[in-house]
């Protein structure tokens, strides 16, 4: 008897339990005192299709609070299957009501189906956020290098924020027009005296176009000055004609000195042409003798011929000088 009493309350237990679990009684109690109208079927119905009906309600619950009377229970069903988060977006749509933001229920489940945080976009849109770029180096025509960095403030712009450009696409905009304004200076002393010249020009452009973002304003936080870019290369083009002119000249050395060697080799054959001959002399002038057409006497007047024109030769060179004399 007291076996079938035991198993009797077990029965009751479990049948409470899977009563409970697929008829959340006590939720639509909470739900209907909170003025959301939600059938215990519904809730039932949410069980068997596997949808947290606890989010559902509550989120139900803070709309309706809220006065968001547009959204209703199947909107929230559909978001949550397609795999979206139902309270950050029931949280954006509250902020963006009591914020006076106009964004719709659509708008909001599309933000968020995208990846981004609609409920912290929301936030973005009431609190402007700060964004610091990283050190951009840019060099202003004097070949001054110049390193600056900058405070970009943004609010997100809920209309963008499907399909916007980040935040890495916002630095990089700002990056390029701090390195052309920078550029396009004549002196790097004029973007010392006034810095605010970047931030009025990086603006203008309209760099916030085509992302999330709403840019309201641009600050030069710091400017330093880097290295001379300019007299780095001229320095470095310096040098390269240096060694453009060193490779040149020893080009022509090379040149001078194989046309020596070639003026020298010509020399030499001259010379031995020269000697050749001279062995050639003694030979014709006993062939003369013999033949009898240069007798004694004109051999002597040759011979006295070659002395007069030695001794011409010797007269007509210039004179030593006296420390050549005394050490001779």
């Amino acid at each position: 008897m007291e076996l079938t009493v035991i198993l009797l309350a077990i029965a009751v237990i479990v049948l409470l339990a899977v009563f409970f679990y697929y008829c959340p009684f006590f939720l639509w109690i909470s739900a209907r005192v909170s003025g959301v109208r939600i059938s215990l079927m519904q809730l039932v119905l949410m069980r068997i299709r596997q949808v947290p009906a606890t989010v559902i309600v509550r989120a139900l619950i803070e709309a309706h609070k809220a006065g968001l009377n547009d959204v209703t229970r199947d909107d929230l069903e559909a978001h949550y299957l397609a795999g979206g988060n139902v309270e950050r977006v029931v949280h954006a749509l509250v902020s963006a009501s009591k914020a006076n933001i106009d964004l719709g229920f659509k708008m909001a489940t599309a933000i968020d189906l995208a990846g981004r945080d609609v409920f912290q976009a929301v936030q973005m849109s009431v609190n402007p956020k700060v964004i610091d770029t990283p050190p951009v180096t840019a060099v202003a025509k004097d070949g001054i290098q110049l390193i600056a960095k900058a405070r970009v403030t943004v609010r997100a712009n809920i209309r963008q924020l499907v399909g916007g450009a980040g935040e890495d696409t916002v630095l990089a905009r700002v990056g390029e027009g701090i390195v052309s304004c920078i550029g396009s200076s004549e002196s790097h002393k004029q973007v010392l005296e006034n810095p605010d010249s970047i931030s009025k020009l990086v603006l203008s452009k309209g760099l916030d176009s085509g992302t999330a973002f709403e840019i309201l304003s641009i600050d030069i936080a710091d400017i330093d000055i880097g290295r001379n870019i300019g007299a780095t290369l001229q320095i470095d083009q310096a040098q390269a004609d240096k060694n453009i002119a060193q490779a040149k000249a020893e080009e022509r050395r090379a040149m001078a000195i194989a046309r020596e060697q070639e003026m020298k080799a010509l020399a030499q054959e001259a010379r031995a042409k020269v000697i050749e001959a001279e062995c050639e002399l003694p030979k014709a002038m006993a062939q003369a003798f013999l033949s009898g057409n240069l007798g004694i006497m004109d051999y002597y007047r040759m011979k006295n011929m070659e002395a007069d024109t030695t001794m011409r030769e010797n007269l007509g060179r210039p004179a030593e000088g006296p420390a050549t004399i005394n050490k001779k």
